[in-house]
């Protein structure tokens, strides 16, 4: 395992267009998370890309598995997860908006929306990430469904910076991502000490969805 490595597996992803893209235009964005996993030989990294997919119908958690020890399947896209059980509930015309006065289920769970009918769905599902994170995003069965049970956690983040797309410029010439590089290759999470600021929230990424 070395730096070099690791970041020619994230740029031949990014290349294969299997990194996590918020820009995204078919997914609006809603939340984001990555998790390192490694020890003195073994790494791996999951992110998660939250967000409304109006062609799939669905909010929908986008999976990216990497790393030199996954447990099946290549780098890039592992799972697709659709988040919101009762669709045909909360938009029964297809129009993409709430229809109000309905909880949206999350694997079962009635989640209140405080949202009017007529708010466009992104809209609702950004109001509940916040407090509902552990719903939304993968839980340990999902997290590790490529990933060794026994790899150790080393770091999670909830935000960083991204670049606006990895055609100008690939995971291996970003700061965050090099970074990640040097705590899955020393094992120390301190060594991720970013000096740019965040931008996975959703507001910094107008243009998504659009499509």
């Amino acid at each position: 395992m070395t730096i070099s490595s690791i970041l020619g597996q994230f740029d031949l992803c990014a290349d294969k267009a299997e990194f996590p893209d918020l820009d995204n235009g078919y997914y609006y964005p809603v939340d984001a998370r990555i998790r390192l996993f490694g020890d003195s030989t073994h790494w791996a990294v999951v992110a998660e890309l939250l967000g409304y997919n109006p062609r799939g119908g669905n909010l929908i958690d986008v999976v990216h598995s990497f790393g030199n020890c996954l447990t099946h399947g290549e780098p890039g896209f592992s799972g697709f997860l659709p988040r919101v059980d009762n669709m045909a509930e909360i938009d029964p015309d297809g129009t993409e908006v709430y229809a109000g006065e309905v909880p949206v289920v999350v694997r079962g769970t009635a989640l209140a929306v405080d949202a009017a009918a007529g708010t466009p769905l992104q809209d609702v599902f950004r109001r509940l990430a916040p407090a509902n994170r552990g719903l939304l995003l993968a839980d340990e069965t999902e997290l590790r469904a490529a990933v060794p049970s026994d790899l150790p956690a080393l770091l999670r983040l909830d935000e960083w910076n991204q670049p606006e797309d990895f055609w100008d410029v690939k995971p291996s010439a970003h700061e965050t991502f090099r970074m990640i590089a040097e705590v899955l290759d020393s094992g120390d999470p301190a060594r991720y000490r970013p000096t740019l600021p965040a931008n996975t929230h959703w507001s910094h990424w107008p243009d998504a969805g659009s499509l």
